[in-house]
């Protein structure tokens, strides 16, 4: 595993006031810290702090104070216990209104989901994701991606299947390993500068970065607390060129690295709401996560400033072909259409609709991933469940949300930012 320290050099703001999104009307008096809702916080950390040592993945981070994760290692809370003292946190919420109370309620609702879940209470997709993620992927049979998959056939004429023409093209496109760590520095420091321009940032904010093997998933970000994140890309299969701005915006600028270190200093230190010192990888906070990071993505580079930025920069220190840039733009924006495909993949197989050889093939033939990748996304589909929505629905309504805030690109990061540090629940989107 190869670990390395960034070294950003902190960049200039403009010049220039940021307009202030914050919305009066539903950040009322009951979205302050009062102490039925402190109570109840507090409750709600330790409660998932007990999770955890039922279900080693469930707390994907946590820096609060080291005495309440001691207790949860002592105590050892049955999950039964776990549910009863979930319904009494749940009735203290009673008659209480305003963003924070509701989403304490949909997280603790969440908690009381898993627990029933992991004493083998078994949850259709639709219901698991509602339950956990608050919020449900619409479903599509195959017609619908096969038209889609028409169109990537027409972009690529020639011999062999789509899929085949696809993977003959990525194949041309696939960051070196020794390039590697210089394109992902590239991509990050690009996804920085441009966050900086409209998201004031804290002093000391950091992250490692590491390259590791073995994992179900491309990146992930381990927050740990007083704004520093590791971030791990997964170099078990090709690292395509697209992937730098992808998993550098979503990992790290702007997104989980700025969206933890938003709740951190905003509503952690800011107004000492404890329920975000935690963040239990099943529960509806990972559909806002989620989204805004691969919203984040488009926010940060319109299409045209994503060619240009991958053709004159990161092609070069890929040592690749920059005049396959425009084609493979192209491919990828036809590709993205083709992304509530996992979804309904994921829902048909965990179901038993679909055999593990079927899956792989739908992966294969209507998603477009190449045999490795599908191999790795069933694993994930295993491991994960319905959490496969909040990438693709997650990025859909964060970005309806935010462009219903505003017209300019100004306006859409400051709705972006008030959408990252604030306690807005996925259903709420819909009517925000």
């Amino acid at each position: 595993m190869l670990r390395i320290r960034a070294s950003l050099q902190p960049v200039a703001l403009y010049n220039k006031r940021l307009p202030n999104r914050k919305n009066q009307a539903t950040m009322t008096n009951n979205d302050s810290n009062s102490p039925t809702l402190a109570d109840v916080a507090e409750r709600y950390v330790r409660l998932v702090l007990a999770m955890g040592q039922h279900d080693a993945s469930y707390v994907d981070a946590y820096y609060g104070p080291p005495a309440w994760q001691q207790e949860a290692v002592e105590q050892q809370l049955g999950l039964s216990d776990i549910q009863a003292a979930t319904d009494k946190a749940l009735a203290l919420l009673a008659g209480e209104t305003g963003l924070r109370a509701l989403n304490l309620r949909k997280q603790l609702q969440a908690v009381m989901a898993r627990a029933e879940m992991l004493q083998g209470t078994r949850l259709d997709f639709d219901t698991e994701s509602a339950r956990l993620y608050d919020a449900v992927s619409p479903h599509h049979n195959r017609a619908y991606y096969e038209a889609l998959v028409a169109q990537i056939d027409a972009l690529l004429p020639g011999d062999g299947t789509v899929s085949d023409r696809v993977n003959a093209l990525r194949a041309q496109l696939i960051i070196p390993a020794d390039k590697l760590h210089a394109v992902m520095d590239a991509a990050i420091r690009a996804g920085r500068e441009r966050t900086l321009r409209y998201i004031a940032l804290p002093e000391g904010e950091d992250f490692i970065l590491e390259f590791v093997t073995d994992k179900p998933w491309s990146g992930y970000n381990w927050y740990k607390g007083n704004y520093q994140s590791v971030i791990q890309i997964n170099t078990d299969l090709p690292v395509y060129i697209d992937r730098a701005v992808d998993l550098g915006c979503h990992e790290a600028y702007p997104g989980h690295h700025v969206y933890n270190v938003l709740l951190e200093r905003d509503l952690v230190r800011g107004k000492g709401w404890m329920e975000y010192c935690i963040y239990p990888l099943y529960s509806p906070q990972s559909l806002i996560a989620e989204g805004t990071a691969n919203y984040g993505i488009e926010l940060s580079f319109t299409d045209e400033e994503r060619l240009a930025f991958e053709q004159q920069v990161l092609y070069p220190l890929a040592g690749l072909d920059p005049a396959l840039a425009p084609r493979y733009a192209q491919l990828n924006a036809l590709l993205a259409k083709l992304g509530y495909a996992d979804n309904d993949i994921a829902r048909q197989y965990l179901k038993g609709s679909l055999t593990r050889e079927e899956a792989l093939e739908w992966l294969v033939n209507v998603r477009l991933y190449p045999a490795e990748k599908s191999a790795q996304r069933l694993q994930f589909y295993d491991a994960m469940g319905a959490y496969v929505i909040n990438y693709n629905l997650g990025q859909d309504m964060a970005k309806a949300y935010v462009e219903r805030q505003g017209a300019t690109r100004a306006e859409h990061w400051a709705a972006f930012r008030d959408l990252m540090s604030s306690p807005r629940v996925p259903s709420a989107l819909l009517a925000g």
